[in-house]
């Protein structure tokens, strides 16, 4: 195969580091057909906010056969809201300006240290709130599968990169599904991995929500890049038990006989958390990953599961928005001015106005609250090895619908909630979770062919099981040969 075929990017990051080993495949020609698929490509899906050619090439350049990093060699790309150090952190926003890292971010040094060639930064939306990737700043990432509907998000331009075959992973992270959403709207593997798991050094030390983590094609590689960024970082405030063993060993034992060790039982939870009506379709992957994992000799029931609590979309608003307003509050320090409606989305102002006029202690007894429904989750859910619900509560929407700018903003973030209610779950809970895209859209959807997910959620810190049990379902359902139309087009002829 031509080392610039890009098609090569289409193929998993574990398996193009080791023929980058073996002396198979140049470093630089991979790193070049990724710029090169990104140049053809990105000016249609808009997942990119800089692109690193030349810094690119040259780290490329210097990664020979023989490097024992374990992704010596493979392109990546970094979110606009973490740190690499003398680029600009955007966060998504106008009122950032071009503010420039002082230094990288953990993720963006492990990373590095792991062997990754960091191509660019990717879109996301402003400050990272929504479920769809429309920042007013840099405009509209497009979903591969459609261009006409969203990524999802609010990691959607590292979705959309994969998904699009510019790259064979990218950096993600995700407060109430950002990494799950994107991976469900674009047919990749999104894992959030246990709260603490990996570190948000140097920032912060702790995040009741949030956790880095990548956006993959296959369960292995979600494993493997998992394995990269996991650990205590000095100064860590709390973090995750260490796993018994590598997550990549782990992720293959669902692979070997009796690997999992018994049947697992398994709930299946359709009730949506916010209230709504789920679109049957999604409801019915659901139903049918439950089918799969019964003939795998599991234990499957179906369930009523007691989380649509009243008010639990404006609790964890007034856990998250609070996150948001210091974001802003930090850029209002470097600007040295306080910030205007004109500075920023109308979402942006209304979450601030919303985080500014709440006091301390009514923010601390929310944040208190939320991990209230966490223990009250965690506490059901006990008796089973692993939750199955929908991915999303509906196809990808429309690239103009939920507008952050729109005159009625929080009635956009409240649609989204309806849009997505099942991934937050796994933020509350702080607990692994992952979505598979097992199925495709039936003919009869008006999103027909496009990806069909499902989620599932783990027992705290087990993301052993979750993995082993994702990777029966990979083997079971694959979907390795349902790719993007967008990836599929021909190398434009560079001569």
């Amino acid at each position: 195969m031509p080392a610039a075929d890009p098609a090569l990017l289409r193929r998993p990051a574990v398996e193009l580091a080791a023929m980058i080993r073996r002396g198979e495949l140049a470093a630089v020609d991979l790193t070049q057909a990724a710029l090169d698929r990104i140049a053809e490509l990105d000016g249609r899906v808009n997942a990119f906010i800089d692109v690193w050619a030349e810094e690119a090439l040259e780290a490329a350049a210097a990664i020979g056969p023989g490097d024992p990093r374990p992704f010596a060699g493979v392109p990546t790309a970094i979110k606009n809201n973490r740190g690499v150090a003398g680029k600009r952190l955007t966060l998504g926003a106008s009122f950032t300006e071009d503010d420039v890292a002082p230094s990288d971010h953990n993720v963006t040094r492990r990373l590095r240290g792991a062997g990754f060639v960091l191509v660019g930064s990717t879109n996301l939306p402003e400050w990272g709130i929504t479920p769809v990737t429309r920042p007013r700043r840099f405009g509209p990432t497009r979903n591969p599968w459609d261009l006409e509907r969203t990524p999802g998000g609010s990691s959607g331009g590292a979705a959309a990169a994969v998904a699009a075959g510019m790259l064979p992973v990218a950096h993600g992270n995700d407060g109430g599904g950002s990494i799950r959403i994107p991976a469900a709207c674009c047919g990749l593997v999104g894992l959030k991995s246990q709260r603490g798991r990996v570190s948000l050094a140097p920032d912060l030390g702790h995040h009741l929500l949030v956790v880095d983590g990548m956006l993959t094609r296959t369960v292995a590689d979600a494993a493997a890049t998992l394995d990269v960024l996991a650990g205590y970082e000095t100064g860590d405030v709390a973090w995750a038990p260490p796993a018994a063993a590598s997550f990549a060993d782990l992720a293959r034992r669902g692979l070997e006989p009796n690997g999992i060790g018994r049947p697992l039982r398994i709930a299946v939870a359709t009730t949506p958390p916010l209230d709504g009506d789920p679109d049957p379709v999604d409801l019915d992957a659901a139903r049918r990953a439950a089918e799969l994992l019964s003939g795998l000799g599991h234990r499957v029931e179906e369930v009523d599961a007691p989380w649509q609590l009243p008010g639990l979309l404006e609790l964890f608003t007034a856990s998250f928005g609070p996150g948001i307003a210091s974001q802003i509050r930090v850029a209002e320090l470097r600007r040295g001015r306080d910030v205007t409606p004109e500075d920023v989305e109308a979402l942006s102002w209304e979450m601030w106005q919303r985080a500014t006029a709440m006091r301390s202690v009514d923010y601390l007894l929310a944040d208190g609250a939320v991990q209230a429904v966490g223990r009250q989750i965690v506490t059901w859910a006990d008796p089973y090895d692993v939750i199955l619900t929908p991915a999303l509560g509906s196809a990808p929407v429309a690239i103009g619908d939920l507008d952050p700018d729109g005159p009625d903003p929080m009635d956009g973030f409240r649609r989204g909630g309806h849009f997505t209610p099942y991934t937050a779950l796994g933020n509350v809970t702080g607990s692994p979770a992952i979505t598979l895209p097992l199925f495709a859209r039936p003919a009869a959807d008006p999103a027909a062919g496009m990806p069909l997910g499902v989620q599932l959620l783990g027992r705290p810190a087990d993301e052993a099981t979750l993995l082993a049990l994702a990777s029966q379902l990979e083997a079971a359902a694959p979907w390795s040969d349902r790719v993007a139309p967008l990836a599929l087009e021909p190398q434009a002829d560079r001569a």
